[in-house]
């Protein structure tokens, strides 16, 4: 492996622009549940009334997006990159029950967490590894 640029690691058997892509997906990722979380710290009537709509009692508005912003940062971070998917995983399986138990459509919520694990995927050998696809 050699060491790149704001300590990523790029795998020296991983071909540049496949590095390259999975960091565009992750960063895309990052992007959409930053702002995600942030936007919970609006304290927005839309917000609120959003989490009435989804059974959530507003006053957990707050604690979602520290939580959410939490997971998303300990994704976009290469050392902790795992751990943070793990938990992206786990926090939009949530998401996904909420619509599922509404009746509502979770096709967002199922793609993002698609593309959390792509990305981790297409930049890092490891995951790789513990995820061969055969041909």
């Amino acid at each position: 492996m050699s060491q790149g640029d704001l300590g990523t690691m790029k795998p020296i058997n991983t071909p540049t622009g496949m590095y390259w892509t999975g960091w565009v997906i992750s960063g895309l990722v990052a992007a959409a549940m930053a702002m995600s979380g942030a936007m919970k710290f609006s304290g927005s009537p839309q917000i609120v009334q959003m989490f009435e709509h989804l059974g959530w009692p507003p006053k957990l508005v707050l604690a979602m997006g520290i939580l959410e912003l939490t997971v998303t940062v300990l994704y976009s971070i290469p050392p902790t990159s795992v751990l943070g998917a793990i938990l992206l995983t786990g926090y939009l399986g949530g998401a996904i029950a909420t619509h599922v138990r509404l009746g509502e459509p979770f096709f967002v919520q199922a793609g993002i967490g698609v593309l959390v694990w792509l990305g981790l995927f297409l930049r890092d050998a490891r995951i790789r590894e513990l995820i061969p696809l055969r041909r």
